[in-house]
């Protein structure tokens, strides 16, 4: 199915609205390292959240810390010094909070778990992966933990890894492969579990869950020439948005739509098409109706976001840093983070966040 520009499309496109860049003084313990620079957050509720980043140390260059905060970043105080090192590739360490203790890292290739809340970490194994491979997700759901790797031999293969919370060693998930030229995955855990797995922008598969443990076959939410970027379970309905490959309609731009079911495994519906501007970094659904794509284009962040269910968008233009936008996130309906930036790129890296539903974003301070 090729989707086609629609007159709504064409107003968002118009409809940017220019960040104001606001920097709300923060109250840091005195711990908290100079110099320090986000590279990952997770928040487990509109005021509860964590940051990793990291800081100038000397040898290796850069050491990690763990900031937690229980007012919305006001006040940070330092939760941990996580053993994992900034990537030479330019890889984001990503950090997964689930509830207050487990918490996972990820440079794509290593990947820690703590129990604590970060006071102590383990390495978690793949068994049988096949370098070079890249680790795209790391979620619970139940009495399980789940990590989608891409595997990037000839051809790709994208699989499915599990294993019971708090073990060091997470193993493939029979049937939840697919192998192609290019392979890509995407796993929900929000009011349901959703896994979704895709090659070539022609083949899709959709699995539902209401337990972690056994999963039911359903109706993919996109179409079999786009791919899909899941979010939790809004009220009773599923959105996901569907892409195509990236760099069309033309360079710097995805065609994109939001997908809407009425329940988990239920029939996904096609809204009117978003703005193309960007490459898709990520995706989050506030409620029902508001959604919100983080891309990036033309080294220009975008934040293109709906609050009719994808009838009209708003465009906020985040700062030139132009490299990456990661960790979109909406803890409720109104409260949303972002990651923009790596702490080693040219310009740095910042954590916005929008207490408004994605309609304006501001800058959270680390003291």
């Amino acid at each position: 199915m090729v989707m086609k520009p629609n007159r709504w499309a064409a107003l968002a496109a118009a409809a940017l609205t220019a960040l104001a860049v606001f920097a709300p003084s923060a109250v840091a313990d005195p711990l908290v390292p100079k110099g320090f620079a986000p590279a990952s957050t997770s928040w487990t509720g509109p005021s509860r959240g964590f940051v990793l980043g990291f800081s100038p140390c000397g040898k290796p260059g850069w050491c990690a810390s763990l900031l937690s905060t229980t007012d919305g970043g006001k006040r940070w105080r330092r939760a941990g010094e996580p053993p994992i090192s900034l990537p030479d590739n330019h890889n984001q360490v990503k950090l997964t909070v689930i509830g207050e203790r487990d918490v996972f890292l990820s440079d794509g290739t290593r990947l820690l778990a703590s129990r604590d809340g970060g006071g102590s970490w383990a390495e978690v194994r793949l068994a049988g992966v096949r370098e070079p491979f890249y680790i795209s997700k790391i979620t619970e759901a139940g009495p399980r933990m789940f990590a989608m790797v891409t595997g990037f031999g000839s051809p790709s293969t994208t699989t499915l890894y599990a294993g019971i919370s708090g073990t060091r060693l997470l193993l493939p998930v029979p049937g939840f492969t697919v192998t192609g030229s290019t392979t890509y995955g995407d796993i929900a855990t929000s009011g349901g579990v959703q896994v979704s797995m895709g090659a070539d922008y022609r083949v899709q598969k959709y699995w539902t869950s209401s337990d972690g443990l056994t999963f039911a076959t359903a109706p993919p939410p996109c179409p079999a020439d786009s791919s899909a970027s899941l979010s939790g379970v809004r009220r009773g309905q599923v959105l996901a948005l569907c892409s195509g490959g990236p760099g069309t309609p033309q360079p710097g731009a995805t065609v994109r739509r939001l997908w809407r079911a009425p329940k988990l495994g239920g029939q996904f519906t096609g809204t009117g098409q978003a703005p193309t501007l960007g490459i898709d970094q990520s995706f989050s659904a506030a409620s029902p109706t508001a959604a919100t794509v983080a891309a990036e284009g033309g080294g220009t962040g975008f934040l293109h976001s709906t609050a009719d269910g994808g009838t009209t968008w708003t465009t906020t233009v985040l700062s030139g840093r132009g490299v990456c936008l990661n960790d979109l996130d909406f803890p409720d309906e109104r409260v949303g983070v972002v990651v923009d930036g790596l702490p080693d790129a040219e310009g740095g890296s910042a954590v916005y966040r929008t207490t408004d539903g994605g309609r304006t974003w501001r800058e959270l301070g680390f003291g």
